[in-house]
């Protein structure tokens, strides 16, 4: 887990190693059931709103 906007989050990797399948599975699957994951549960971070330190 890591923390990111001051909430701790687990990463599609991460889960994706938890399962034991690719990580493409995981987000195929949020893709494909977005109705399964409560608002706010899921969240994409894009290159313009990513800060490295």
């Amino acid at each position: 887990m890591i923390t990111l906007r001051k909430q701790q989050v687990i990463l599609d990797s991460d889960v994706a190693k938890l399962y034991g399948v690719q990580t493409k599975e995981i987000n195929q699957a949020v893709k494909n059931n977005p109705r399964k994951f409560p608002e706010g549960y899921i969240f994409q971070q894009t290159q313009d709103s990513a800060t490295i330190i």
